[in-house]
């Protein structure tokens, strides 16, 4: 599983892999249960490899935020993402503390925090994760 591969669809829940391209959309893979199903090309998809952060001083990708919270859980599960605004902020000052408190909202931690947890479940091994050359030149 290549993170540069790993999309959310908005209005589904979850993360999915994408398996290959069709005319219309692409073929994409639920992590969560291996469901595969097509996704038209009016659907809204993030690629997770260009979500950044927001700090004080820059964007930080997200696939460096989900390496600095396994490298504190030791590859393993973190917090539930239904952990209250507070213990999630919390926790994501731990992980990244100049994030812009103003920028990134509690809805967005428990989204980071949610993804994470799905990505462990998945057996991602985030030691091994690089981002592509076109998400490290837009970094």
């Amino acid at each position: 599983m290549e993170f540069n591969k790993i999309i959310a669809i908005t209005g589904k829940p979850g993360l999915f892999n994408v398996v290959s391209q069709t005319k219309t959309g692409i073929i994409v893979e639920a992590l969560s249960d291996k469901k595969r199903v097509a996704i038209l090309s009016t659907q809204n998809v993030s690629l997770l490899e260009n979500i950044a952060i927001f700090t004080y001083d820059e964007e930080v990708p997200l696939l460096t935020v989900f390496k600095s919270i396994s490298e504190k859980e030791e590859g393993k599960e973190t917090i539930s993402h239904k952990e209250n605004g507070a213990k999630l902020t919390s926790f994501f000052s731990e992980i990244l503390p100049d994030f812009d408190q103003e920028r990134v909202y509690t809805s967005n931690i428990k989204k980071i925090v949610q993804w994470y947890n799905l990505l462990i479940g998945a057996g991602f091994d985030f030691s091994t994760a690089e981002l592509s050359a076109e998400a490290t030149e837009k970094a």
